[in-house]
């Protein structure tokens, strides 16, 4: 991989598109740190969806993704690539949201899981006029909420694999599973969501729970930057 130069982010994605993760890891583990910003960017959205599937708390979302990316940046020499980098990132996603939401549940008592809304129902259109644009704005809003009324247990393999589109496999290594507990977790949470919920997902799931461009620049910043002080501390 020749030098890159960072800078605009879609750019600095088409840029090294082609290039695989693991090569990526090895220049930062060389000393190219900057280029973790790579890492960040192509991997931002789906740790947002598991993080939001374990916290629920926008507020405590963003501080989630930080400490996971510290994480990974401290322990980039555990990485092996025996599994894909993107399951061994989701995995220390996991346990720090898992660890975050058990000190918010100590301060704030135990979630309370509301019921769906029987009411969900609806016809899709074929034609994407004004009208049914809302509409899919608003049963992307009802399946957010659907998908955050799920018994945990099923909202993090439902939003691994039906949102972000893991493999069964991937989100059994991820979540520390047999893949036989994955597929039933999965075919559970979908029965939860109601038929014709499930039915809408193949358009709709892919633009939800989107992590934005403003977001995923501030989680960037503050990660390159805690990268920074860390290394000027022990010169």
């Amino acid at each position: 991989m020749d030098a890159i130069a960072l800078g605009d982010p879609s750019q600095l994605l088409a840029r090294t598109a082609a290039v695989p993760d693991d090569e990526v890891v090895a220049r930062v583990q060389a000393g190219e740190h900057g280029l973790f910003e790579i890492l960040m960017r192509r991997h931002n959205q789906r740790l947002y969806r598991a993080a939001r599937a374990i916290v629920r708390d926008e507020t405590e979302i963003e501080d989630v993704l930080q400490q996971t990316y510290m994480n990974a940046f401290a322990h980039l020499h555990q990485f092996a690539a025996r599994s894909q980098f993107s399951t061994w990132l989701t995995r220390i996603l996991i346990n720090e949201a898992s660890r975050r939401r058990r000190k918010l549940q100590e301060r704030s008592g135990a979630d309370t899981i509301e019921v769906l809304d029987e009411s969900m129902a609806g016809s899709r259109g074929a034609e994407p006029n004004p009208e049914h644009r809302a509409y899919a704005s608003e049963l992307r809003r009802v399946l957010e909420e659907a998908v955050d009324a799920l018994p945990d247990t099923y909202r993090i393999v439902f939003m691994l694999r039906d949102v972000e589109g893991m493999s069964t496999s991937e989100t059994a290594l991820a979540l520390g599973l047999a893949d036989e507990a994955v597929k039933t977790r999965l075919h559970r949470g979908r029965a939860a969501l109601r038929r014709i919920l499930r039915e809408r997902l193949g358009d709709v799931a892919a633009d939800a729970f989107q992590f934005h461009a403003q977001r995923c620049d501030r989680v960037v910043a503050a990660v390159l930057a805690g990268i920074g002080r860390s290394y000027r501390a022990h010169e």
